[in-house]
């Protein structure tokens, strides 16, 4: 895994950036070249890899797997890889499992064009190698990261640019290690910006006037979007692997601080709003809603609270869902709420009170009351739930419900979210629609749309992958209809994965990442809501591998 330090891992960064060619596969049955330095692995059984090889997979590993199997391969999201079941299955099954994927979220990692031969091969035999431990990282490692490029009494007094802030997208471009800044209204790109890699998130300050971007390595952003040209004015590392970040949103703390959670190691820091400048960090590490230790509960999401001075921590592996009251950091207070685990990613109901969260390899969905912090429901629902922020919207029959789409089938769960005027339908799943797959990852809507998008962005089959269904909320009975987003985009080759719709601010257009490996050719393409047609696409040289994407205005003020 790479790390920040340098002096930690000198020699694994380099050979990890090394191309790929240049890292030699050896068959199980081959003997290496003399010389070549082994790796030395606790099980005999595990088959031969080269130093630079486990380093190179370790990298891979960090980089495309490590988020749904976690750091120390337990499972999650995805199953469990360690040795004791890795070796049993043996390198040509799990060669063929990493090429082809499955139905249930698994991606295609080779068909797709993500992974050669050589590399599946290479990650086949690296699962079956004991996981290496990362090291910790704490408060002096921080802050040896920490960088305020622009002080806080030298940014602008007023906004200094003449752009509608309100409707830019930060558009992830994950294996660049960057973000664009795209204008919602005339599709151009405002800036690039360097950032982490594989961006996760981006969310906002309260104000609206701060972006927040974290990646999947753990490098936070801080982007300025008052400056003439919108850019980073600090940036800090607050682990190995993360994935949430989010700002203080309770009347009087506007801006005043943030949070973020990491993967690795298991913990969460509250930071100065506007500088970054780390001042708690509080480990997860304990036991599970199970009474079982857990080594690894890695922070998913966070979201803050709009009833209480509290961020709702959400640590995966465990199912326990933190209240954190950040009114007093010398005495932190937490309220610590039992649910169920692979706690994942969620958003609030329309009501902004309740916390719907994902426990996805659990099936569930857990809601929290937020201004009792209660526990007040888990719903069952269908297989591996994956809602990204979920939907909300008003079912003709059952009044509001909360949507989420599944990566393990091709189910969509409604669940009513009015215990006030439909109690009889709160906190169940009240109608089950059928989509076109499994392998979504997201699914949304507008209060001024009529409509219900979902994606299938890991299945297996090209055609699913590279579409996306699309429902009447009026006549959801009807089933859906098949729109070619990956066809409308006009590339000639590639991947083509189709991902996470996003409004612009008036709920008109709809957004989607047209996702291909960083040597093809990506794009966005936007649809019109109402007459589901294609309105434009955006294609540019740095468009690189865009995935996620979040409109200022609707991602501020929690509408999905």
């Amino acid at each position: 895994m790479k790390s920040p330090k340098q002096s930690l891992f000198t020699k694994s960064v380099l050979l990890a950036l090394l191309p790929l060619a240049a890292a030699p596969v050896w068959a199980d049955t081959v003997a290496p070249p003399a010389g070549e330095a082994m790796h030395q692995n606790a099980n005999a059984k595990a088959p031969p890899m080269t130093e630079a090889e486990f380093t190179r997979g370790k990298q891979i590993y960090f980089e495309r797997c490590a988020g749904c199997h976690g750091v120390l391969r337990k499972g999650a999201t995805g199953k469990a890889l360690t040795p004791d079941i890795t070796l049993a299955r043996g390198t040509e099954y799990l060669k063929t499992f990493i090429k082809y994927g499955s139905p249930a979220g698994m991606p295609n990692w080779g068909t797709s064009g993500e992974f050669n031969d050589q590399q599946v091969e290479l990650m086949a035999r690296y699962v079956q190698q004991e996981p290496p431990t990362p090291p910790e990282f704490g408060m002096q490692d921080m802050l040896a990261t920490w960088k305020v490029q622009v002080p806080v009494d030298k940014r602008p007094r007023r906004k200094e640019n003449q752009l509608d802030i309100s409707n830019l997208f930060s558009v992830t471009l994950r294996d660049a290690g960057e973000i664009a800044l795209i204008d919602g209204h005339s599709k151009q790109i405002v800036s690039v910006i360097k950032t982490g890699y594989a961006v996760h998130i981006s969310r906002l300050s309260k104000s609206g006037r701060y972006l927040y971007v974290i990646g999947r390595d753990g490098k936070i952003n801080l982007v300025d979007l008052w400056m003439a040209k919108p850019d980073s004015v600090a940036e800090i590392r607050i682990g190995l692997e993360a994935r949430s970040v989010e700002t203080s949103k309770y009347r009087g703390y506007d801006d005043k601080l943030a949070v973020a959670g990491a993967y690795w190691p298991p913990q969460y820091v509250i930071m100065d709003g506007a500088s970054l400048k780390p001042l708690k960090i509080v480990g997860t590490r304990g036991m599970t809603v199970d009474n079982e230790y857990h080594p690894e509960p890695r922070v998913a999401s966070i979201v803050a609270s709009h009833y209480k001075p509290e961020f709702v921590v959400n640590a995966k592996e465990t199912g326990k869902i933190m209240m954190v009251d950040y009114s007093d950091l010398a005495n932190l207070k937490t309220t610590t709420i039992d649910a169920a685990k692979f706690l994942h990613d969620g958003g609030f109901d329309a009501s902004g009170r309740y916390f719907m969260v994902a426990a996805n390899a659990s099936n569930k969905v857990a809601v929290v009351d937020t201004k009792l912090d209660k526990l007040a429901a888990l719903v069952d629902v269908g297989k591996t739930p994956h809602p990204g922020r979920g939907a909300n919207f008003t079912d003709p029959q059952y009044g509001p419900v909360w949507a989420t789409s599944h990566l393990g089938d091709d189910s969509i769960s409604l669940v009513g979210t009015d215990p006030e005027k439909h109690k009889a339908q709160a906190w169940k799943v009240v109608r089950t629609l059928k989509g076109q797959g499994g392998g979504s990852l997201f699914i949304k809507t507008h209060p001024q749309s009529a409509n219900l998008w979902v994606d299938t962005v890991f299945n297996p089959d090209a055609k699913l992958s590279q579409s996306v269904a699309v429902f009447d909320i009026k006549h959801l009975d009807k089933g859906f209809s098949m729109l070619p987003i990956g066809e409308w985009s006009g590339l000639s080759d590639g991947a083509k994965r189709v991902l996470q719709p996003e409004f612009n601010k008036a709920g008109d257009e709809v957004w989607f990442s047209v996702w291909s490996a960083k040597d093809k050719q990506s794009a966005i393409v936007v649809v019109d809501d109402k007459t589901r047609k294609l309105k434009a696409v955006i294609k540019d040289p740095r468009l690189v591998t865009p995935t996620g994407k979040f409109n200022v205005y609707n991602t501020q003020h929690d509408i999905y």
